[in-house]
């Protein structure tokens, strides 16, 4: 069992910055592979970032791209997204998520994470 909770986010102006983290408690590896998403009422919860506890490879959606990093800091057992050039259309309800068996084709659809956190608003301003 893993339990997430996100922090960080709050209501920031367009062009500003906002660090997203999830300290994740209990029994991960560096076989996880843990994620970030976000929702806007209505739509469904859409794919972020992704990274894995071992590091190497990061995944992100073309929207953010170049703007959006996710970092991880093993010690803490914390995961992290940095947010930077935030647009309106990036307002929404982020949630972590993490899995220990996701596969990599698999990794961007929320339907293969077991575990989430309870999310956390990010206002973007115009």
């Amino acid at each position: 069992q893993v339990q997430l909770a996100e922090s960080g986010g709050g209501l920031v102006q367009a062009g500003g910055s906002l660090r997203l983290s999830c300290p994740a408690s209990g029994r991960t590896n560096s076989r996880y592979a843990m994620a970030w998403f976000r929702q806007v009422p209505g739509k469904e919860r859409e794919f972020v970032a992704a990274i894995r506890w071992s590091g190497g490879y990061e995944w992100y959606a073309d929207s953010v791209k170049g703007r959006f990093t996710m970092s991880r800091d093993n010690a803490k057992e914390t995961f992290y997204l940095q947010m930077n050039s935030l647009k309106p259309e990036d307002t929404a309800v982020y949630y972590c998520a993490a899995d220990p068996s996701i596969i990599q084709s698999e990794i961007r659809r929320k339907e293969g994470y077991a575990y989430w956190g309870q999310g956390t608003q990010v206002t973007v301003s115009s």
